[in-house]
């Protein structure tokens, strides 16, 4: 198994970025920490990266424009081909270009139950609240504070004599737990069944008059109306002890199967039992699927078997 790559960065002693390590060192971890930097070059979290053989940067924030700094951080953080980002007690704001970079690839750790007390002060602004619970989340980083996609959370109950300290001290146990085991399942989505087939149904309902209808048990899509749909994609989960996770689409021909699986095996390949009917299958269990290519082999697959009434209305939009 090729293991995910991760950057991790860190402002200080780096307790969430040793939890991510030493998870790492499990077996079958489906990460490895490539990289541990820091804003801070007397940050302890450097240090205990060093001794376990960890590559680290860093580089002081003082005097440098927030621009400056981050454009430093993300030349350093691509040098070491990451495939994640881990912010891991990371004490400054990123630059909306710096996001955007790294935009899908980025997560951080929260102290609170998001959309609960986004920012700082969250313990404080629990307690003061009456709240039964405080907690931590993971979530993609936006260029809004706080604001992305929670991948993850654990509740932490609040004791009835806790003080911000107190209740901080057990969030950062539950951290240490949800982090790695989050971060674990984001890296290896892209081999996880049910959420490739989320991803497609997503895309698949965007098109006209689609509805879900299996083949052979696999499930698909299928346009036209109840009695007449006619299937224009379908997901291979490892079919006939194939490896791939596949989408498979409707090609012109045999000529063009062949050509593109020859130009791209990486991508493309010929599915048991399907290829002979003109499917034509694409590896979605990659970390590098490209989801815009894969919009276009859906809508294309679409119009080859969609009703003529639909195809022109279709043409008619996009020509107006």
């Amino acid at each position: 198994m090729t293991r995910a790559r991760v950057a991790v960065v860190i402002s200080g002693e780096g307790s969430n970025m040793a939890a991510l390590l030493y998870a790492s060192c499990l077996p079958g971890s489906p990460f490895e920490v490539v990289l541990v930097a820091s804003n801070n070059p007397d940050a302890p979290g450097l240090t205990l990266a060093q001794g376990e053989g960890v590559a680290t940067w860093s580089l002081s924030h003082k005097g440098l424009s927030r621009e400056a700094f981050d454009e430093a951080l993300h030349q350093a953080i691509a040098s070491a081909r990451p495939d994640a980002v881990a912010l891991a007690g990371y004490m400054r704001l990123l630059t909306p270009g710096f996001v955007q970079r790294w935009r899908g690839r980025l997560l951080n750790i929260h102290p609170s139950l998001l959309p609960r007390y986004r920012g700082l002060d969250t313990h404080q602004r629990a307690l003061e609240a009456g709240d039964a619970e405080g907690g931590c989340s993971v979530h993609l980083v936006t260029e809004e504070v706080d604001a992305g996609e929670v991948l993850g959370q654990i509740a932490v109950a609040i004791q009835s004599d806790d003080t911000p300290e107190s209740l901080a001290a057990r969030v950062r146990l539950a951290e240490h737990q949800l982090y790695p085991a989050t971060l674990a399942a984001y890296v290896s989505r892209h081999q996880d069944a049910g959420w490739i087939e989320a991803r497609v149904d997503e895309i698949a309902r965007e098109l006209p008059e689609v509805s879900r209808k299996t083949s052979h048990g696999a499930p698909g899509w299928a346009v036209g109306t109840e009695k007449t749909a006619k299937l224009f994609a379908i997901i291979a989960d490892r079919h006939h002890g194939e490896e791939a996770i596949g989408l498979l689409v409707k090609a012109s021909g045999a000529d063009e199967m062949n050509g593109l699986i020859e130009a791209d095996p990486g991508l493309y390949y010929w599915p048991k039992y399907y290829g002979a009917s003109g499917w034509l299958g694409l590896k979605l269990n990659r970390p590098d699927t490209d989801w815009t290519q894969v919009r276009d082999w859906l809508e294309r697959s679409w119009q080859a078997a969609a009703p003529p009434r639909l195809t022109k209305l279709m043409r008619a939009a996009e020509e107006f």
